[in-house]
């Protein structure tokens, strides 16, 4: 009779075991709130611009929680459905940090590049005055007027929020500046050895 009862035991325990795995269902609503993080964050422009590598780790844990789940894992598929929201809402957060940078480093440098080109015209006046300089004052309006319209786009890409062109575009604006700068003052090196 003991024998009986522990084969019963042993039967009602498998048969318990095999009923729960069955029973086991995907987890669904998670899993469909990690595919939608997700895809919350690949159109935040800001995330995919800025927060490429964070886009990137959730779309790695969606995959790996689909692996989980198409094994039939479901508790794995859990824990990476939580880990895929909580990589998505940091891409955002990171994105939105990052945009936050770039504007700031954007309107920074496009200011200085404006008072840049104050002072480069100013220089520029006063190298004309110069008796002797030997200085290419066409080429050096040319390369000043193409600042002046780089620094406009850079300033109108700062406005739209396409940061990344107004750093761009300010930094070419700075180059073309500096070397302009640059020449003037070599000039008038020149010109004050021959004195």
């Amino acid at each position: 009779m003991k024998k009986f009862n522990v084969s019963l035991l042993i039967c009602a325990a498998l048969a318990a075991a095999l009923a729960l795995s069955a029973c086991a269902k995907p987890p669904t609503e998670e899993m469909e709130a990690a595919a939608a993080a997700v895809t919350r964050a690949e159109n935040d422009l800001d995330a995919a611009t800025y927060a490429a590598s964070g886009l990137a780790r959730a779309r790695e844990a969606l995959s790996r929680m689909q692996a989980e789940a198409d094994s039939k894992k479901y508790d794995a598929a859990k824990n990476y459905a939580a880990e895929v929201v909580s990589a998505a809402e940091k891409a955002i957060a990171d994105g939105k940090a990052g945009a936050a940078r770039a504007r700031d480093e954007a309107a920074s440098l496009v200011n200085s590049v404006k008072t840049s080109l104050v002072e480069t015209e100013q220089a520029i006046d006063a190298a004309q005055k110069v008796k002797n300089i030997n200085l290419d004052f066409n080429a050096i309006d040319r390369d000043f007027d193409t600042a002046k319209v780089t620094t406009g786009q850079a300033e109108q890409s700062l406005a739209g929020a396409n940061y990344q062109d107004a750093l761009d575009k300010g930094r070419t604006a700075r180059g073309l500046l500096s070397d302009i700068n640059g020449k003037i003052s070599s000039a008038a090196i020149s010109v004050s050895r021959k004195k």
